[in-house]
This record gives C-alpha cells, sequence and structure tokens, in this order.
C-alpha cells in the first residue's frame, strides 16, 4: 500500500478522535499537559491497536462484532456526551465530575472511537499491507489530530464557557448516530 493511501485510511479513522477530543476539551479536566497526554495517547494506542487486532482476528471474529459494533460504540457515546449534556445544564454550575482522561471513561471513549479500526485491520490483512507501518501511523494520526482537537475544545470552552460542555456532549451523540446510520445504511 502506498504512503498516500495509508495517511488517508489513517486520517479518516482519526476523524473521530479528532471529534470525541473536541468535544472532551470543553470539559475543564483536560487542562493539564498530563491529562491531554493521556488522552491523547489512549486514543492513539487503541487506534492503533483495534487495527493490529483486526488484522490478527481474520474474517470469523471481525463478522461477528461487525454485527454489532456500532451499537457499542453508539451507547458509550451516548452515555458520555448524555453525562456532559446533564453536568452542563446544571444550574449550580458544577464542574464535571468525572474526568474523561481516567478510568472507565477514558477506556469507553477509547473504545468507542476505535471500533472502525478493527475491520480497517482486516481490510489491511486481505491486501497484505505492512501491518505495524500501519497501525503505528493510524495511531500516530490519532494522537496528534486528539491533541489538536482537545486544543480547539479548550479554546471554545474558555471563549463560550460552560455552553461548550453542552455542544461538547450534542457532538458525541452526533458522531454516535453517525457511526450507527452509517452501518446501518452502509454508506
Amino acid at each position: 500500500m502506498d504512503y498516500v493511501t495509508l495517511m488517508v485510511i489513517a486520517v479518516g479513522l482519526a476523524m473521530d478522535c479528532f471529534a470525541v477530543s473536541l468535544g472532551v476539551g470543553t470539559t475543564n479536566f483536560v487542562d493539564s499537559l498530563r491529562s491531554r497526554l493521556r488522552l491523547a495517547f489512549h486514543f492513539g494506542v487503541f487506534q492503533g491497536g483495534m487495527t493490529l487486532l483486526g488484522w490478527l482476528a481474520g474474517n470469523t471474529v471481525v463478522q461477528f462484532i461487525a454485527v454489532f459494533d456500532h451499537w457499542v460504540a453508539f451507547a458509550l457515546l451516548l452515555w458520555v456526551g448524555g453525562r456532559m449534556i446533564r453536568e452542563g445544564l446544571d444550574p449550580e454550575c458544577k464542574p464535571c465530575r468525572e474526568d474523561p482522561s481516567r478510568g472507565r471513561t477514558l477506556v469507553m471513549l477509547s473504545v468507542a472511537t476505535s471500533l472502525d479500526a478493527l475491520a480497517v485491520g482486516l481490510s489491511l490483512a486481505m491486501i497484505r499491507a505492512q501491518i505495524l507501518f500501519s497501525s503505528l501511523m493510524i495511531g500516530l494520526m490519532s494522537l496528534l489530530l486528539s491533541q489538536v482537537g482537545i486544543y480547539a475544545g479548550r479554546r471554545l470552552s474558555v471563549r463560550f464557557g460552560k455552553r461548550m460542555e453542552i455542544v461538547g456532549g450534542c457532538v458525541l451523540i452526533l458522531i454516535g448516530l453517525r457511526i450507527v446510520l452509517t452501518h446501518i445504511f452502509n454508506t
């Protein structure tokens, strides 16, 4: 596979990471370098790792997961996005209580953004692509675009305040909806 094609695939997979990072960037928890790097690192590792797992898994496992992967991604993004909206609408203006760059929320976001990478890994196996290099590039692109998304989310949050947490939650839900509709209508 040529490098241009690989970069297009990497950017395409990383766009979900970018959009989720944009929403997460609106929370109060990703203001430290450590939390930004932790989130971006996990998104990159999950994207690259799921690509590698898809390559290793072969047809049988991916076909089984493809039946419901879009619903899992939607449920995870709906849960996190709903929490962000609820907390953004809190009349007492309490900050987000759960750090999206740690623990259960971090794992849920990482899995939700990387499920499509599993199928990409399978297709890379079919065309006999260099999987280690491909997984590395996909992971690095996801890490970089996650950092850009977090930065943009922080800037918007500073400018628009608590309303951006509501917008961020809506973005996560819309990404989940897009994933489901894409799988249902095969577009």
